[in-house]
């Protein structure tokens, strides 16, 4: 009976990897999320985990069934089992039932907006806003026209200040005079403003004159701004949430205040009105200042922001975000392993070859491998997923034949050193064939750099599959991947659990596979055992 034994150097590195707990348990808890993952089709799917029907079982994961099992008829097709559980052919029966996964939804269900559970409220926003007005006037400082300025000035309206002067209105700063008549005088000046004042009406102002280019003719009239400047607090933002069964209802105090009778009316009939549809923002001049009313009502758009019922969100296509996380690890996960086992296999035989027979071989092949690893690797995969479409293979095939030339060169490294050893000699003597002689005696001596260099490799490729898809390159638009929910916050930027948990979750992995190639190449670094004599 065979067993594998492993010598005692092994042993003591795989003993001094367990004893780095923080590496230790990254591989556990990486492990675990991939097993996890592999069972993603029986925690997030839309299809039931077992069906109890006229006391027949069936299970709808692992087998296909068509409609006519369960309604009769000649629809061959896959029945819509949510459709289907709601039918009084279950909802009546109490033998008849249907069991769904945890989440109830695969990466490919799009959720109707109308199932979507949102607050049927409006959200009443007032806000004080500060007050701008302009003032037209001569060289003699003469009032000609005037715009918005009467409840800045308390004045009946803006007819009223005609032909008064700018001094009978204003206290007028020294230096707001002198910028008058250097632009009166046609001089070239920039901008203007004055220190804030307050009138005695309450209003705290400010005076703004724009830049000034000379003409060919000084100017006839002047415009100067009046901006209210408001206090901090002043700037108050007051919110109501309403009900369709409260739109008749007297406004709280803390709203209604500022305004009259006419204007709470006018704001109580556009709440009404917003439960039908949009209704413009409001715009309020009372005594105490000038007031904007806004009326939102959530309305379901995609991409949606998280709910009970879907609590990672929803992304622009109307999916949920959980199991595309979920699906996308098991992605991730398959893919940066079996490239890396691919590679490390291809490096591994190049390397091995190139370094035991050395000589014309191991020059031929390195000039070949320099040429090969200059191509571009981008370019390739564009030119390539342009001929033949995305998929996971090609993928997979287009970056594995680039992506094992470094482990190589490392593999090489090791035969070169250890092709001279006593052993390998006495091997070589003893008749053994070169093919057992590298995979028998010098590879389990030179596994070093595969197994510190794996978890890195690891991270790499889930890092760069990300990047791929984020950038359209990757895999196909409906695979579920971390990139390409990235890729559609950036379109949305608005949507930031399409940022947070994609990320969160790529951290989390290379995280893990960092800590791990971390503590691999810590336990089995020669180093350890050497000291200097």
């Amino acid at each position: 009976m065979l067993r594998w034994r492993l010598n005692p150097i092994t042993r003591k590195r795989l003993r001094r990897f367990r004893s780095m707990r923080r590496a230790w348990w990254s591989l556990w808890l990486l492990a675990s999320l991939y097993g996890i993952s592999l069972f993603s089709n029986f925690i997030a799917n839309d299809l039931p985990l077992w069906v109890r029907f006229e006391g027949r079982t069936y299970f709808p994961i692992l087998r296909f069934y068509p409609e006519s099992e369960f309604t009769g008829g000649d629809r061959h097709t896959r029945p819509d089992y949510k459709a289907l559980n709601e039918h009084p052919l279950f909802a009546d029966e109490p033998g008849n039932f249907m069991v769904f996964p945890p989440v109830p939804y695969s990466p490919h269900t799009i959720i109707p907006p109308h199932a979507i559970a949102v607050p049927d409220e409006v959200l009443v926003t007032i806000e004080r806003l500060e007050r701008v007005g302009t003032i037209d006037f001569t060289e003699e400082l003469e009032i000609r026209r005037a715009h918005h300025v009467a409840a800045l000035l308390d004045a009946t309206d803006d007819a009223a200040i005609r032909g008064s002067t700018l001094a009978e209105q204003l206290p007028l700063p020294g230096g707001f005079i002198a910028a008058v008549s250097d632009r009166f005088a046609n001089q070239s000046m920039l901008a203007y403003r004055s220190d804030s004042f307050t009138l005695d009406s309450g209003a705290t102002l400010q005076l703004q004159l724009s830049a000034f280019a000379p003409g060919a003719q000084p100017p006839r009239f002047m415009r100067v701004t009046l901006r209210e400047q408001l206090a901090p607090t002043d700037v108050t933002v007051n919110r109501l949430y309403v009900s369709p069964d409260r739109t008749d209802e007297p406004l709280p105090e803390y709203i209604a205040a500022p305004f009259s009778p006419e204007q709470r009316a006018v704001i109580r009939e556009n709440i009404a009105q917003r439960f039908d549809g949009a209704v413009a923002d409001l715009r309020l001049e009372t005594p105490g200042g000038l007031f904007r009313v806004r009326y939102e009502k959530e309305v379901v758009t995609y991409p949606f922001r998280p709910t009970r019922a879907h609590p990672l969100g929803l992304d622009a296509s109307g999916r949920d975000v959980r199991p595309h996380i979920l699906y996308a690890l098991r992605t991730s996960l398959s893919f940066g392993l079996v490239l890396v086992a691919a590679t490390m296999l291809i490096g591994v035989v190049m390397g091995a070859l190139q370094g035991y027979f050395g000589g014309w071989l191991d020059i031929t092949a390195q000039r070949l491998i320099e040429i090969w690893s200059a191509l571009p690797f981008l370019y390739i995969i564009i030119l390539l997923g342009s001929i033949y479409g995305r998929s996971f293979t090609l993928l997979l095939i287009c970056y594995g034949i680039f992506n094992w030339i470094a482990i190589s060169y490392y593999m090489r490294a090791e035969f070169l050193r250890l092709r001279k050893q006593p052993f390998v000699e006495a091997a070589r003597v003893a008749g053994l064939r070169p093919h057992r002689i590298i995979f028998k005696h010098i590879l389990p001596n030179g596994l070093v750099p595969i197994i510190t260099f794996f978890p890195f490799s690891l991270v790499g490729a889930i890092g760069s599959l990300a990047a791929l898809d984020y950038l359209g390159f990757g895999l196909p638009a409906t695979a579920p991947s971390w990139g390409a929910l990235l890729a559609q916050a950036q379109e949305f930027r608005y949507a930031w659990w399409l940022v947070l948990y994609p990320s969160l979750a790529l951290f989390i992995v290379i995280l893990l596979g960092v800590f791990i190639g971390e503590g691999a190449r810590a336990a089995f670094d020669p180093r350890a055992d050497s000291r200097l004599e």
